[in-house]
């Protein structure tokens, strides 16, 4: 044990000051607010005294997402020069357009103005010389008749460029004839006379049989179909289109045989074309709920046989005419 161990605890070393910690430090003095002055107290208003309120956590809105769309960027044309015959080419169009446009309002005017009616066809008069059957159903029939045309329109002059007759007895024909052309002033009226005779002319014999029993009859019904082309005429315009006329006429027995009745149609246009019956009307409409007229095109193609109209006669091939 060495002399600093061999210490008693109350030895002089152990009291002495320098032997002992040091104390703590002292807590720091704190000032404690006064109270205010009566005259600057103030009541607190119950809204003060009142309870917090509770905070509603808000839901965020999540915004709509919108899709934009891309689009290919243009790419400008460098400067390029339009083509000088492009230019020329849509001139030409544009007036084109204009003339078509003019045309149209004129043709409407026209129409709408003057409204042509088709030329007029009627046989007022005819007689029946002879008609008798030999031993082989062959037809011979002499019959003349009075072929009337007339114009109706007061402005427009017509022309018959091509005219044609045909005679027919139960839908077979037993005589034709060719009438020369000529021309109508306005409202001009033309009597052209027809004379027809059919030589051995073979009939079918229930067709043979009718025609005996007619004549038995004293009444003998025939048919008239002609085939006209028709040149319309209104100063420097024009146009040009068929008629075809029929005719139903029913007469007295021969020798001395004349007109007792007839009925005679009109109908416009019929071309044949081959095999084709090409059927064009042409007339002007007025809609007074639109308040301007419209020019109306009605196209409609038929087709029949070779040799026979829808009439159930033949009529010549047109599709040589111009």
């Amino acid at each position: 044990m060495t002399s600093s161990e061999s210490l008693n605890f109350f030895s002089p070393e152990y009291s002495s000051p320098m032997m002992l910690p040091p104390p703590p430090p002292p807590p720091p003095t704190t000032k404690l607010p006064l109270p205010p002055p009566p005259s600057a107290r103030t009541t607190p208003s119950p809204k003060q005294h009142a309870p917090p309120k509770p905070e509603i956590p808000q839901r965020k809105m999540n915004k709509p997402v919108t899709l934009q769309k891309t689009y290919p960027k243009l790419r400008s044309a460098g400067g390029r020069k339009t083509n000088p015959v492009v230019w020329c080419i849509s001139f030409l169009c544009l007036i084109f357009s204009i003339l078509l446009i003019l045309s149209g309002a004129a043709t409407l005017v026209i129409f709408l103005g003057i409204r042509p009616r088709n030329p007029g066809f009627d046989t007022p008069g005819g007689t029946l010389n002879f008609v008798y059957l030999n031993s082989f159903q062959s037809l011979n029939a002499e019959l003349a008749f009075l072929a009337n045309f007339s114009n109706p329109n007061r402005r427009l002059e017509v022309s018959f460029e091509s005219l044609e007759l045909g005679l027919y007895f139960s839908d077979t024909q037993i005589a034709s004839q060719v009438i020369s052309p000529f021309r109508l002033t306005k409202e001009g009226v033309r009597a052209v006379p027809v004379h027809l005779i059919s030589s051995l002319v073979y009939l079918p014999p229930s067709h043979a049989l009718g025609l005996q029993k007619q004549v038995l009859n004293n009444r003998v019904v025939f048919n008239m179909r002609g085939v006209f082309k028709v040149r319309v005429e209104l100063g420097m315009i024009h146009y040009s289109y068929w008629l075809h006329g029929r005719c139903q006429v029913e007469m007295t027995g021969p020798p001395n045989g004349f007109l007792l009745s007839h009925n005679c149609k009109t109908k416009r246009m019929m071309i044949r074309r081959g095999n084709l019956w090409l059927i064009i009307t042409i007339r002007a409409c007025w809609r007074p709920t639109i308040g301007f007229g419209i020019l109306c095109w009605k196209t409609a193609i038929l087709t029949v046989a070779p040799t026979h109209n829808s009439d159930g006669g033949d009529v010549p091939d047109r599709s040589t005419q111009p």
